[in-house]
């Protein structure tokens, strides 16, 4: 008799390579981000410096849209070019309804917002910690 013995690496899953970047990388990623956003106008564009706050990521940036479809368009935009550019895949959350996306870029997450759903949430206040004005609206 003998016993079944499958290889985990000819089953088709492999282990991630996790590639740690330096400071002048996540610059140079959040530099590529706002000019990204700047080119599709997105509106109202907030960093926030998360080092040594949180380990999710290093920054977080906060940008609006005018509208779901502008929203919707500036995140698949800016997830197209950060995969062809060598940043890697970039995942993304809230496309379908485009009140909010969320785009994980690993050391940088963006949140784009229309402007309503940002006032509501004012994400910028909750991480800021007082670092970041209010946004239009809240005050």
């Amino acid at each position: 008799m003998t016993q079944a013995h499958t290889d985990p690496a000819a089953s088709g899953t492999t282990n991630a390579k996790v590639i740690r970047m330096t400071d002048a990388d996540k610059q140079e990623l959040l530099d590529f981000v706002l000019k990204q956003l700047d080119d599709d106008q997105a509106q109202e564009v907030v960093t926030i410096d998360l080092a040594g706050k949180s380990s999710i990521a290093d920054y977080m940036v906060i940008a609006s849209g005018r509208s779901t479809r502008q929203v919707a368009s500036i995140a698949q935009k800016l997830a197209e070019k950060l995969k062809q550019n060598g940043y890697g895949p970039v995942k993304l959350e809230g496309l379908p309804a485009a009140d909010w996306v969320l785009l994980d870029a690993g050391d940088i997450v963006v949140h784009l917002f229309r402007p309503e759903v940002r006032s509501f949430y004012n994400l910028e206040r909750m991480w800021a910690f007082g670092d970041a004005p209010p946004v239009a609206g809240t005050a």
